[in-house]
């Protein structure tokens, strides 16, 4: 059961963890969401071969990160709790499917992008949107190129432009896009598909790719949270970008 007054939701069925991201409208993910999704990882890995990660509501898997967290006495604490889950999902050997509809922006296309499967609506809008706010995205500056090559993550960090469902599926952003009604259905197939296969067999094979492809993410990360922190964190336009957010106005960029 799941109790409806959690911003992070787990069903268990089987050896399937239904993960449900659930601050609607747009699943904004504070510091306490975090540590709550971090809490929830540590409940549902051990105990399933399937982790299925979707966000509640009608308008979005998760629209990102809350800006008020970048604030300069709270942005450490928030860049340490969202890369716990980072941390601790590329460590787990099940299978993580993210499942997108609607706004999946900043912090939540991160989130799904990271997942091994990605199954997404066609109403679905993707995007990093951090650089309009003078910031840029820690994780997926690590994972983007390999994703999806260098041009095209060049492209969505520098410009912090939105694509939909079909553009993010050909860059291979995507595992599947599906007509907005079907995405259940989709999910459904796809695990069935999946735990028709040797358990054992089917997690040495993602543990042995993630090892061959991405096994420096672990010093990528704390490289670029050094950057983060100690460089971009520093700079006038940083704080200014995320103040002129929060104050409803044009940032006023210096240049330094």
């Amino acid at each position: 059961m799941t109790d409806p007054q959690e911003t992070v939701q787990l069903l268990l069925d089987d050896r399937t963890a239904w993960v449900t991201l659930a601050r609607p409208p747009l699943n904004i993910l504070d510091i306490p969401m975090m540590e709550a999704l971090d809490a929830v990882l540590v409940r549902a890995l051990p105990k399933c071969n399937f982790i299925v990660i979707q966000g509640a509501g009608p308008k979005a898997f998760s629209a990102g990160a809350e800006i008020a967290d970048h604030a300069p006495e709270r942005v450490e604490k928030m860049l340490s709790a969202f890369h716990a889950v980072f941390r601790r999902l590329a460590e787990a050997s099940c299978v993580k499917i993210a499942a997108v509809h609607g706004y999946c922006l900043g912090g939540g296309m991160e989130l799904a992008s990271f997942c091994d499967f990605v199954l997404a609506t066609e109403s679905a809008q993707f995007g990093q949107p951090e650089i309009k706010l003078g910031c840029f995205p820690p994780i997926a500056m690590v994972t983007l190129p390999k994703l999806i090559g260098m041009r095209a993550a060049t492209y969505l960090l520098l410009t912090g432009q939105q694509i939909g469902a079909g553009e993010a599926h050909r860059l291979g952003l995507i595992t599947r896009v599906v007509a907005d009604h079907e995405l259940r259905a989709a999910l459904e197939g796809l695990l069935e598909e999946l735990g028709a296969l040797s358990p054992a067999v089917l997690q040495l094979a993602r543990k042995t790719l993630w090892h061959l492809h991405a096994a420096d993410f672990a010093r990528q990360l704390q490289e670029v949270e050094r950057v983060y922190l100690s460089g971009l964190m520093k700079t006038h336009d940083a704080q200014e970008g995320i103040r002129a957010f929060l104050e409803k106005r044009q940032p006023i960029w210096k240049g330094k």
